[in-house]
């Protein structure tokens, strides 16, 4: 999932924050969100980029051919989260209590 992510915003040096990460499978799919943020040997690019990246949640599935980006959050957030993004589904949505730790 950080290695998709990595690649479709071309930014080698960012990872999960830290106690921010939801992850989940409902019937054979597996979900997780997450916001990423910078790590040591950021470049200038990455760091100004992850200004606005950064504070978006992102969305993945797994339905066993690999990690895909599913969604992100608008800017500003939805108030229901990951409620709001279709890829998700609604059972797991409420479980993560709308990822209220991601936002």
């Amino acid at each position: 999932m950080t290695r998709v992510y990595r690649q479709m915003v071309h930014f080698p040096h960012i990872e999960p924050v830290p106690h921010g990460f939801f992850y989940g499978q409902c019937g054979t799919v597996h979900y997780a969100a997450t916001r990423f943020q910078p790590v040591e040997g950021a470049t200038y690019e990455e760091l100004v980029g992850m200004q606005d990246e950064g504070s978006a949640a992102q969305y993945f599935s797994d339905s066993g051919s690999g990690w895909a980006h599913v969604g992100s959050d608008g800017f500003p957030a939805s108030p229901h989260g990951c409620g709001d993004i279709p890829a998700i589904p609604d059972a797991l949505a409420e479980a993560w209590k709308n990822c209220s730790i991601a936002r």
